[in-house]
């Protein structure tokens, strides 16, 4: 089930979301021009190593380029390939204009890089002693689809649904495309080895999670603030028009 699009229109445009787009896809081009052992140096310095990050290891000098809490937000704008980027920057390209349009520029890049530092940690507490680089935004973006799942369970997506050499465009409600993807990531999560490399499936579930715990904070202060700016208009009197 792969989403294209949704019809949901937002009353404002996602420049936030469009700039994280941007830099990712300007970062992935940068790292394509890199020969191999110069794109390890790149993904070792830069990418988040659990090890490392909790104080277990250490890098040498020469990939010592930042702190390790540092790589927890470099990590969300490297890739580790076209169909890698593609696949984030689509989901982002979907769903984020919303939560973006609901939470406004300032809230909206807490909630992102929340999301994406709940992602990292869920993946780093699988495996503290793993030396495996991890890069990608799908964690933050695993909360951007949360935050979704809560505001607009039933807003309709359009997906491709493969069948062999033949597919189907259908448009399904957002629950079910997302709870879909949400399960997914468990069973692949099952089949995966957290120490071996590959997808940080708890990554995704993690950043899904703390999206919808996010959110929900985040609704009941935009709730709060609407109370507030109610209760405190005046009455105007007859001078006033």
């Amino acid at each position: 089930m792969i989403p294209l699009k949704d019809d949901n229109p937002t009353n404002s445009r996602p420049i936030v979301s469009y700039g994280i787009i941007f830099f990712c896809v300007i970062i992935f081009l940068s790292q394509t021009g890199l020969n191999q052992i110069e794109l390890r140096e790149f993904t070792y310095s830069y990418g988040l190593i659990p090890s490392v990050l909790m104080g277990i290891d250490q890098l040498p000098d020469n990939l010592n380029k930042i702190s390790p809490v540092g790589t927890i937000f470099t990590s969300m704008f490297m890739h580790g390939g076209w169909m890698h980027l593609i696949g984030n920057m689509l989901y982002l390209w979907i769903f984020a204009d919303n939560i973006e349009d609901d939470l406004g520029t300032l809230n909206f890049v807490i909630f992102y890089f929340a999301s994406g530092v709940g992602a990292a940690m869920s993946q780093v507490f699988v495996d503290i002693n793993s030396q495996i680089p991890m890069i990608g935004a799908s964690g933050a973006i695993g909360g951007v689809l949360g935050a979704y799942l809560i505001n607009y369970p039933n807003a309709k997506v359009l997906v491709l649904i493969p069948f062999g050499f033949f597919s189907q465009l259908i448009k399904i409600r957002a629950l079910y495309v997302l709870i879909f993807w949400f399960v997914l990531q468990f069973i692949n999560s099952f089949f995966s080895s957290p120490s071996g490399g590959g997808v940080a499936y708890a990554a995704h579930i993690g950043g899904f999670i703390s999206g919808v715990i996010l959110i929900l904070f985040f609704n009941k202060k935009s709730q709060s603030k609407a109370i507030r700016s109610k209760k405190g208009k005046t009455k105007k009197g007859p001078w006033e028009q």
